[in-house]
């Protein structure tokens, strides 16, 4: 008897080219999506950083602000703190003695400029009139933000909030070439555009050590 014929194997039937390009396609789709993805959250995390790191140099800034408001010091050569719409000037106590520091709004820059440490009085008159001329290229000038268009400076007497512009309680008279001097106020606000938004800071004032 004879053993049955082993039966040939059915051929192997391979990918058509149709189908081969249609897998290409459906990679290709994907990975562009899985690209845009990734694309996009890097595009957000570089801007959370961006965001970030602003809010962290505005809070610095914001902080040195603080510092000078509560080191104030009255003397009886100048007057402690003056805004005059574009520039901010006060003398802050610091170690070795008195300085005069000077916050400005110049072409879109807000800058703070520090003078040298004076020990008498006659000399930090000298500076508070030379003050007056600052460029903002001057050294010790710093530029503490971009983007800012307009600031306003307000005074808490009595009770309620004024422009510090306008006249306050009388203190003693100035210096030669220094306004005439004015008790401090309780409290200092500022009101500044940053890059298209408003910020708005109060700092209340402690007593006065002059």
């Amino acid at each position: 008897m004879r053993p049955p014929a082993a039966r040939a194997a059915p051929p192997r039937r391979g990918f058509t080219l149709v189908e081969v390009l249609v897998a290409m396609m459906i990679m290709a789709i994907l990975a562009t999506v899985a690209w845009q993805g990734l694309d996009g959250i890097l595009r957000a995390r570089e801007a959370s950083k961006v965001a970030l790191d602003r809010t962290q140099r505005l809070g610095t800034v914001l902080t040195q602000w603080e510092q000078d408001l509560l080191a104030l010091h009255q003397t009886q050569a100048v007057r402690a703190l003056h805004f005059d719409g574009r520039t901010l000037r006060l003398t802050r106590r610091t170690e070795g003695g008195v300085v005069l520091v000077a916050w400005s709004l110049r072409e879109g820059r807000w800058q703070r400029w520090v003078g040298p440490t004076f020990t008498r009085l006659a000399d930090l008159a000298d500076s508070w009139i030379a003050s007056q001329g600052l460029l903002g290229n001057e050294p010790g000038q710093l530029t503490m933000a971009e983007g800012a268009s307009e600031w306003q400076i307000y005074c808490h007497r009595g009770g309620a909030w004024t422009n510090c512009q306008s006249t306050g309680d009388a203190a003693a008279p100035g210096s030669a070439g220094a306004p005439p001097m004015e008790a401090l106020p309780a409290a200092v606000r500022l009101v500044i555009t940053l890059e298209g938004g408003t910020l708005t800071r109060d700092i209340a004032l402690g007593p006065s050590d002059g």
